[in-house]
């Protein structure tokens, strides 16, 4: 029987992916006009163009004869659920149900639940309050050493019951302290600041790592690709490996784009204007891979 399910490196093939459409995420512009302020959104998405912009992700992603999973519309959660990646983590024992930081996603776990139960991928564990952990915290290492963020959220009582559940799987979780940054309303995640594009190169925006854990990298004899300040906020550091050395990123980094191209890699570029910039979740953040080779 063929592998269904396994995630624990972030630069295989992507095999199978779960994702979900703006029809089905952000419904309609009235619904976007109601909800990007309450969720902190940098702007109003545009629907119609988002539709267009995704469409063109879609076809990307469909181009690497990857097995794309799709959730359907589901009211009890807000347009943050395009953002398929931060509900759960997939481990080589199943599924782990997060237990999101940000109060207005705490719906989107059980949407991600139902789903993955329906197609037949066993729920290994679930992160409980007063636990907290948001997939976009989470970095594999490699395939036993997990690099978790410890910020507004995912906290330390969230990082010790993910241990317990990826006993069998993991040999060492690092929490990775986060700084205040922009605040508690914004979002920092880990994955903010570090993208890995093979297994010993990813892309980081070092002056938000701590200290610590850049140098582990390094002592790792990881290469490490900088973005540049001025292609932070535009998202240039949320990089998609779709294998190794080849990604996808948003359109407008050309710094970081040309820094990957020297580094040998392949780059695949998206207008991220709507689906992406105003509510702060990159290529990463649009996808959850749950088979990697």
């Amino acid at each position: 029987m063929n592998k269904e399910f396994g995630c624990q490196n972030m630069s295989g093939r992507i095999r199978r992916v779960l994702i979900k459409r703006p029809e089905c995420a952000y419904i309609n512009q009235s619904n976007i006009d109601q909800q990007s302020d309450k969720l902190n959104y940098y702007g109003k998405p545009v629907f119609e163009q988002a539709v267009k912009d995704y469409e063109n992700f879609y076809n990307i992603l469909k181009s690497f004869d990857i097995d794309i999973h799709e959730l359907p519309s589901n009211n009890t959660t807000t347009l943050d659920s395009i953002y398929t990646h931060d509900p759960c983590i997939v481990s080589n024992s199943g599924v782990i149900l997060c237990l999101m930081g940000k109060e207005l996603r705490k719906p989107e776990p059980e949407e991600i639940s139902s789903y993955f139960t329906s197609i037949g991928i066993p729920i290994a564990g679930k992160i409980t309050a007063p636990g907290k952990v948001e997939g976009g915290d989470v970095v594999w290492i490699n395939e036993k050493t997990l690099a978790v963020g410890v910020g507004y959220r995912t906290n330390m009582e969230g990082i010790r019951q993910l241990g317990k559940i990826l006993e069998d799987d993991v040999d060492e979780i690092i929490p990775v302290h986060l700084p205040h940054w922009t605040g508690s309303s914004d979002c920092l995640h880990l994955m903010s600041n570090v993208s890995p594009i093979d297994e010993n190169l990813y892309v980081v925006y070092s002056r938000l790592l701590p200290v610590e854990f850049r140098e582990y990298l390094l002592n790792r004899k990881i290469e490490l690709i900088e973005v540049p300040d001025e292609e932070y906020e535009s998202m240039g550091c949320n990089v998609l490996a779709i294998a190794p050395k080849e990604v996808l990123m948003l359109r407008g980094n050309p710094v970081t784009e040309n820094r990957l191209i020297d580094a040998g890699v392949i780059v695949h570029l998206y207008d991220g204007s709507e689906i992406s910039i105003k509510g702060a979740g990159g290529p990463t953040c649009l996808t959850r891979p749950f088979l990697r080779d």
